[in-house]
């Protein structure tokens, strides 16, 4: 079955048939949430390809960040079907966890330790053998251009640095997955190109898949091979970004964006960064 989407009006949701087999990192059908009388994410359906890069945008109060902690095992469904790396969350939370990391748009390093040492005391709680983990902390130390501020504390360095190390951390116990909660968030253009460059590289050199968001629109577009849009709770398009742009007659992604999910100012989503620290860090006992 092709992973074609079928058009319908940009206000109403879309079905993406789903091909649920090896070559899908995450896998998504028909998922519901509800609290209350609630609906936040309303019958929504896609995948993600092994080794994609994979944008997940939408406004405040759209459903996105729900969406994202049921992936990240912060939350269950009401109803539908999710896995990742095969792996039912719902059936096997810790299976799950092993297979992916997460950057937070949130600072999440410790300031008062080395570089080296942040590395290391993520290593611990992944139960990363000793021998293993020295090479791994070397080698993406190196990937991230920080080797030679390993032994640095951590309050020293800039944004970028922070940001960059936060990824190689992510990437220390292998991870077939990356989640990004926005994380080019308050860093300058120049430093943004930067972290991306680092990104798609490691997509590239280690096959990992990675599923970001960002209210960067241009970033996505840039980035992303495929970009999803969700809004009130549908799933409004999984497409390219040229896809998106020519079926809305946009000449950017931004522009399209706000075609579809309109003009209207949207509430602050607020907390998703800390409760998903707060469960990582409960994942060891």
């Amino acid at each position: 079955m092709s992973n074609t989407v079928i058009n319908k009006s940009i206000k109403d949701s879309i079905e993406v048939p789903i091909k649920d087999n090896v070559e899908n990192s995450i896998t998504v059908e028909h998922l519901i949430k509800k609290f209350g009388d609630i609906t936040a994410v309303n019958d929504i359906s896609f995948n993600v390809k092994k080794g994609e890069v994979f944008a997940f945008l939408g406004p405040n109060g759209a459903g996105k960040t729900t969406t994202i902690k049921i992936l990240t095992t912060l939350m269950d469904q009401t109803s539908g079907r999710v896995t990742l790396n095969g792996i039912d969350p719902k059936i096997n939370k810790d299976g799950v966890r092993e297979g992916f990391g997460i950057v937070f748009q949130d600072p999440s390093l410790d300031e008062e330790l080395t570089a080296y040492e942040n590395m290391h005391f993520h290593g611990v709680l992944y139960n990363i053998k000793k021998d293993l983990m020295k090479s791994r902390i070397e080698e993406l130390l190196q990937f991230v251009e920080l080797w030679d501020r390993k032994d640095h504390i951590v309050k020293t360095f800039s944004g970028g640095m922070r940001r960059r190390l936060e990824i190689a951390r992510g990437l220390l116990h292998h991870p077939k997955i990356l989640f990004l909660d926005e994380p080019t968030t308050g860093l300058d253009p120049q430093t943004r190109n930067h972290i991306w460059s680092y990104i798609v590289k490691l997509s590239q050199d280690e096959n990992i898949t990675v599923f970001f968001t960002t209210h960067y629109i241009e970033e996505a577009e840039k980035i992303a091979e495929r970009v999803a849009i969700i809004d009130h709770g549908k799933l409004l398009t999984v497409e390219t970004p040229k896809v998106i742009m020519k079926n809305t007659k946009t000449k950017n992604l931004e522009d399209a964006f706000i075609k579809l999910t309109g003009n209207n100012l949207r509430d602050e989503d607020i907390g998703t960064s800390e409760q998903m620290r707060n469960r990582m860090r409960m994942r060891r006992p």
